[in-house]
């Protein structure tokens, strides 16, 4: 009975706990995130200012603090929040002493999420976490926790949930590894890691209530196996993103009836999709897209009537998909069938209603309306769309302005590429939503609205380029100042750029005007460009100088402005070298003059070509990639200074003045692939030092004055040998755009549609690389990657003696090899049939003798040969193959030869008779002339005839 009050007093106490709460925080626990806070601050050093409510005093309720939630009867850290606590960037993972969590006997959520963290601890059970027995949710993303620490969460028999997201894992997962796991996980996330083999499905079918498994992002290979199938409890499953082959299978499949998310997105599956997936009614996410599934897939599609989320992009598909299929899928928000080949998508084949709001709906590049080219008509019952994208898709008629009417939330409309017509033209009202809009690529046509800067003033990116548009820019853009990209190239605007523009606009970073009619001066003081850091202003009219303020902005990378009016001197180039960001200069055909300046760099392309600047080359060293200086009046010898440079790429100095011989310091120039010096007043010999240049695969020394023998090492040089070189001919540019979230989906693996990865493409610029090259007989200009294509030497038009070096035939990879014009002599070496890669050939206006190799033939790429004008002799190859293409013009100049296509025509003598001679004679026929016996009698010949012009000339007039 003494025992009665006590009992009643605790029951009244274990009540009013649980009324009122229990006030304050355990002091072990307190200490333990006191401990926890410590290890955070030293590793981030001074800089750290989280966790600010973690302070010493007892008066100090740590069940207030942030990130900690306490449980309200107890007082014990039930949850623990510390994610994205490290703020210094480091290759180093911090070791975790996991020992701090120890003091927390009751915490049942632990999340270390993103801090790149890693445990060197053994895996006994005294130094893991599976001394946090109530642990039910352990995520520890972004970590380098590894596989071995899976063992370490042995024993924790109530986790429910594992994320080891982006863990740095590696290779093969095994059984042991995965039996180390509570078989009551309902969650496991292994996604982006380097996991490698097959599906551990084998070791998973255990796992009895596991609901969600996410293995996307690794190196899985091979097949899903069909036992899949007795995982039953899936809810989610993602495999995205891996190495994934083979067909689907069925009997797998679709035995996982409560499977309402499945993600197969960029694998290589192929085949028919199964067609039993239309018994899983409950599939609410479903994405196959980048893969290889074939056939027709609508009938599948239109009974899974539970669809919010649907994507099919880049598969092949057949067929024609009606989107009157999915009207009473009633859940649909987001529908992707981009790049859908052979498949057509109609909205237009019937009259229907959409039972669904739709939030985005991607239809690029999928034969949208193929026949009636409309626009789709069931978007007139839609009122949530946040993005709306129709490109590429050949549509025909007006701009729908009802689609900015209707929606109001509307963020992006993309309508790009299409054959949309008539003048621009936009609600009466403000829309402050939409901040991406693309019309390019259309046939509008008239002025652009003066009320346009005024309306959308959102707008964050405005492309109108390639289309119709004529007028004047419209002062009103100044109004829109988030502005960030603005395109309107390829058009017919013209008039000047109003100052509002630069001055409203910001955040104007990039800005694309070229290839239209502008005109006046755009770099004058009142202009600001501040901001920009890409602006193409080529093929215009405009004029004036460019001053000081062009090295304005900070932010710049790329400057184009070629193909304009723009005069005087180019020392403000060097003012640009302050700002390490500018990586491409681009001013060729405009009217500068003056002396290029010495400080030059760092940059990736140069291209001052076709001014008209003079003087020597400056003597500094420069850092460019890609230095383009041809079509000027540079005069003087090659500076050893400016050519000390292991960054140059491409060096065209051609079609200018300049004088002496080829430096030894050319022997710096290690990356070179592309040495451009023809048609300048260059002399000497071609020096040996040359071949060390073996990653060239363009040169060009044509019209120059050489002299001296064609260096024997020059098969040193690869001439195209060594293949691509990673894109080094076209520079890349992204422009940064900021995290928007469009909107989420799925309510397991619960992923965020946003704008980025949407539309990635769009905000990549690039600059190709031009040079000029002659081959197959004409000028012709090769750009960007092609480049890693090209190779050709041109040695044309200068005064080259000796034999043509039979090195020459070892360089398989060349495509063009130009000689003509030189003086020289001997055989045209047959191992010339080595260059099999060859498509133009010219060894004219030389002395060259003795016969035409016939194993030419085997130069099965040839389109272009010209052995014209020496002293060749025998017959011309046989009409067939590639020579069979080609006519007199390519042998004439040659006095002994013949045969087809020249009008000499070869004719057997016979056999003469057995001498002592050599058996040469033997079959010989008319054309094998003696050479030894034919000079004396030229000769005599030519010498008999000239005296008997001079008697006769005398005889006449004296």
């Amino acid at each position: 009975m003494g025992s009665l009050p006590m009992n009643c007093l605790l029951l009244a106490f274990t009540i009013l706990l649980q009324i009122n709460g229990f006030h304050g925080c355990i002091e072990e626990e307190r200490r333990g995130l006191l401990e926890i806070k410590t290890f955070f601050q030293l590793m981030n050093g001074e800089a750290y200012t989280s966790l600010l409510s973690w302070i010493h005093g007892k008066e100090s309720n740590c069940c207030n603090w942030e990130r900690v939630i306490c449980d309200p009867t107890t007082g014990r850290v039930v949850e623990l929040d510390l994610t994205t606590l490290r703020i210094l960037k480091s290759n180093d993972p911090q070791d975790l002493n996991v020992s701090l969590f120890f003091p927390f006997k009751e915490i049942r959520i632990l999340d270390l999420t993103g801090n790149y963290l890693w445990t060197s601890a053994n895996t006994t059970d005294t130094t893991s976490l599976s001394q946090l027995r109530k642990l039910e949710h352990l995520d520890l993303g972004y970590n380098r926790f590894g596989k071995p620490f899976l063992k370490s969460l042995r024993n924790l028999m109530a986790l429910k949930f594992l994320s080891l997201q982006q863990n740095g894992m590696e290779g093969p997962i095994s059984s042991n590894e995965l039996d180390s796991l509570n078989k009551d996980l309902e969650v496991l996330i292994l996604r982006g890691n380097r996991l490698t083999g097959h599906l551990p499905i084998q070791d998973l079918i255990s796992f009895k209530n596991l609901k969600v498994l996410d293995l996307s992002d690794n190196n899985f290979m091979g097949s899903i196996p069909q036992i899949i199938g007795l995982m039953s409890s899936l809810s989610a499953l993602s495999l995205a993103y891996n190495n994934l082959t083979s067909f689907l299978p069925s009997k797998g499949f679709c035995e996982l009836k409560n499977l309402q998310e499945l993600d197969l997105r960029r694998n290589t599956f192929e085949g028919q999709f199964p067609h039993c997936f239309t018994s899983l009614s409950s599939i609410r996410v479903l994405d196959l897209s980048m893969n290889r599934f074939k056939g027709d897939i609508s009938v599948i599609i239109s009974n899974l009537t539970s669809l919010q989320y649907i994507s099919l992009n880049d598969n092949e598909f057949e067929g024609k998909l009606s989107l009157s299929l999915l009207a009473n899928h009633s859940k649909l928000e987001i529908v992707e069938l981009t790049n859908m080949g052979k498949m057509d998508v109609e909205t237009e084949s019937s009259n229907w209603t959409p039972n669904f709001q739709l939030k985005v709906l991607l239809l690029s590049n999928c034969n949208l309306n193929k026949l009636s080219g409309n626009i789709p008509t069931f978007l007139s019952h839609q009122y949530r769309l946040k993005l709306i994208d129709l490109s590429h898709n050949n549509l025909r008629g007006n701009i729908p302005n009802w689609l900015l009417q209707e929606n109001a939330g509307l963020e992006v409309l993309n309508l790009r590429n299409n054959s949309l017509v008539g003048q621009l033209s936009l609600p009466p009202h403000q829309n402050n939503s939409i901040y991406w809009y693309d019309l390019s690529n259309n046939r509008f046509t008239g002025q652009v609205g003066r009320d346009m800067g005024r309306k959308l003033l959102s707008i964050e990116y405005l492309n109108l380029s390639k289309n119709y548009f004529d007028g004047t820019i419209p002062s009103s853009f100044g109004n829109i100042s988030n502005l960030r990209q603005l395109d309107l190239s390829f058009n017919n605007f013209y008039g000047e750029i109003p100052k509002e523009l630069t001055a409203g606009c910001i955040n104007l970073f990039l800005l694309k005007l070229s290839s239209n009619k502008f005109e006046g001066e755009i770099f004058a003081t009142s202009f600001n460009l501040t901001s920009i850091g890409i602006l193409n202003l080529e093929d215009n009219h405009f004029s004036g100088t460019v001053s000081s303020v062009i090295a304005w902005s900070s932010n710049m990378q790329m400057l184009d402005i070629s193909n304009n009016n723009i005069s005087g001197e180019v020392s403000w180039i060097s003012n640009m070298t302050g700002s390490m960001t500018v990586q491409v200069v681009l001013m060729y055909n405009n009217f500068f003059r003056g002396r290029l300046p010495c400080q030059l760099g760092p940059y990736n392309i140069l291209d001052i070509s076709h001014n008209s600047l003079s003087g020597p080359l400056p003597s500094c060293s420069t850092i460019m990639g890609h230095t383009l200086l041809q079509g000027n009046k540079f005069t003087g010898p090659l500076p050893d200074a400016f050519l000390n440079s292991s960054y140059i790429v491409t060096l065209d100095m051609s079609d200018n003045l300049l004088s002496g011989t080829i430096p030894n310091s050319f022997h710096a120039l290690s990356n070179l692939r592309i040495l451009l010096l023809g048609s300048n007043k260059l002399n000497g010999s071609i020096p040996n030092h040359i071949c060390n240049l073996n990653k060239v695969s363009l040169m060009d020394l044509s019209h120059n004055q050489f002299s001296g023998i064609i260096p024997h090492c020059i098969n040193n040089i690869s001439f195209g040998k060594f293949g691509m070189h990673n894109r080094v001919y076209q520079l890349s540019y992204y422009v940064d755009w900021k995290y928007r979230p469009i909107c989420t989906y799925g309510n397991f693996l619960v992923r965020t549609y946003d704008q980025v990865n949407a539309y990635k493409e769009y905000t990549e610029y690039n600059k190709l690389v031009v040079v000029e090259f002659v081959t197959k007989g004409r000028l012709g200009s090769y750009k960007g990657n092609i480049l890693d294509y090209m190779s050709g030497l041109d040695l044309s038009c200068n005064n080259l003696t000796g034999k043509i070096p039979r090195e020459i035939g070892n360089l398989g990879s060349l495509h063009a090899a130009n000689l003509s014009h030189n003086r020289l002599k001997g055989s045209i070496p047959k191992i010339f049939s080595r260059l099999l890669q060859i498509e133009s050939l010219d060894l004219s206006y030389n002395g060259l003798s003795g016969e035409i190799p016939s194993e030419l033939l085997n130069l099965h790429f040839l389109e272009a040969f010209s052995v014209a004008y020496n002293n060749l002799s025998g017959k011309t190859p046989e009409m067939k193959a590639q020579f069979g293409t080609f006519d007199r013009s390519s042998y004439e100049g040659n006095m002994y030869l013949c045969g087809h296509p020249l009008e000499n025509k070869c004719s057997s003598i016979g056999e003469s008779p057995k001498s002592s001679s050599s058996s040469e004679k033997k079959d010989r026929k008319w054309y094998k002339i003696d050479i030894a016996d034919f000079y004396p009698t030229f000769i005599v010949s030519y010498i008999g005839f000239f005296l008997a012009a001079i008697a006769v000339f005398h005889m006449n007039f004296f």
